[in-house]
């Protein structure tokens, strides 16, 4: 992977202090799904590389980054962090996955790991526990394009662009075939929302790269949830969105998150103003998420029992051979166009 654009110092502070982050990944169909996910810091300004470690486990999203790597990672939260700076970071890049990260490259993480996550656990009974959720790990290394930076968490205020300039709104997009109406319960989808405060919605941008905004929920009715966003966020027509809403304690402990995909239609502003009839409403399509253990040891467990399912069920179904032989393709694409992927 080469490198990218090296970001400004204001937004290094937020990307290595932040404990979560919002990961999007964009779907075969034009929409975006945008997870949570703990990048621990990982990160050289210099070489313009950013990145974080997921589970082989996940491989339908791994399969996705693969065969569209544009992808981006916003920095939405100060909460149980190291930065004080009231600034949302969006990045955009190109993501490669390392698939078989060295034991090098894995040891030379856990240091960096603890001070965001808390002790590496260790003895015969944990290691054996853990195996899979430490030392199993893949690498989404991203090179990136652009970093848009607002000087406030609601993403209100001038944007200052690194990089790519930014393209603009995004034009609307077709209607899905089947309708683009809420598929399930408004009310339920707003409960799920409502003890989650931090809340991120995602949409491929004009470019190709997902954007991802701050959000905030302003009520629902039978056509949706009424969002509401700093003016300019959200492109006017309609298009397929995906939605994060997340809670969590130190260290991640007591982790809740809800992850939707569905139906964005905004009005002229991009805001949605006091998400009225003419702002943006949101029709949830899908929905799916977890609430972890309050406990650190409990979630730890959790996590070793839920990493050693996922791997064996990702072997099972030839996970690991399928991004093989994608990224084996996407590397041989890249090369055949200069090795620089398609921005649109």
């Amino acid at each position: 992977m080469g490198d990218g654009v090296s970001w400004p110092a204001g937004a290094d502070e937020v990307i290595k202090g932040d404990l979560t982050a919002a990961a999007a990944y964009l779907t075969p169909a034009g929409g975006a799904v945008v997870t949570g996910v703990a990048p621990c810091g990982i990160g050289d300004r210099d070489r313009g590389v950013l990145g974080y470690t997921t589970s082989l486990g996940f491989g339908k999203k791994l399969e996705r980054i693969v065969a569209d790597p544009h992808v981006a990672l916003a920095f939405h939260t100060r909460e149980h962090g190291f930065s004080a700076s009231p600034a949302f970071v969006l990045a955009q890049g190109t993501a490669s996955v390392d698939l078989t990260p060295s034991r090098q490259r894995l040891e030379a993480l856990i240091p960096q790991a603890e001070r965001y996550m808390g002790e590496v656990k260790r003895g015969r009974v944990w290691d054996r526990l853990l195996r899979e959720y430490y030392a199993e790990r893949v690498f989404v290394d991203i090179a990136v394009a652009r970093v848009a930076v607002w000087p406030d968490l609601n993403a209100s205020g001038d944007m200052q662009v690194t990089g790519a300039a930014w393209p603009g709104p995004a034009a609307p997009q077709q209607p899905p075939r089947g309708g683009t109406g809420p598929r399930m319960d408004v009310a339920k989808a707003a409960g799920q929302i409502a003890a989650r405060p931090h809340r991120v919605l995602a949409y491929r941008g004009a470019d190709g790269f997902p954007v991802v905004v701050p959000v905030q929920i302003a009520g629902h009715d039978a056509a949706g949830l009424r969002l509401v966003a700093a003016p300019g966020l959200l492109p006017p027509g309609g298009r397929r969105a995906g939605l994060l809403a997340h809670a969590y304690r130190p260290q991640l402990v007591g982790l809740g998150t809800r992850i939707f995909t569905g139906w964005l239609e905004a009005g002229g502003d991009g805001g949605g103003g006091d998400g009225g009839a003419d702002g943006v409403v949101y029709a949830p399509h899908t929905s799916k998420g977890f609430v972890a253990p309050p406990h650190k040891d409990t979630l730890l467990v959790l996590n070793g029992l839920l990493a050693k399912f996922g791997l064996w069920q990702a072997r099972r179904h030839g996970a690991e051979e399928r991004l093989e032989r994608l990224a084996a393709a996407s590397a041989a694409a890249g090369a055949g166009e200069g090795g620089q992927p398609a921005a649109g």
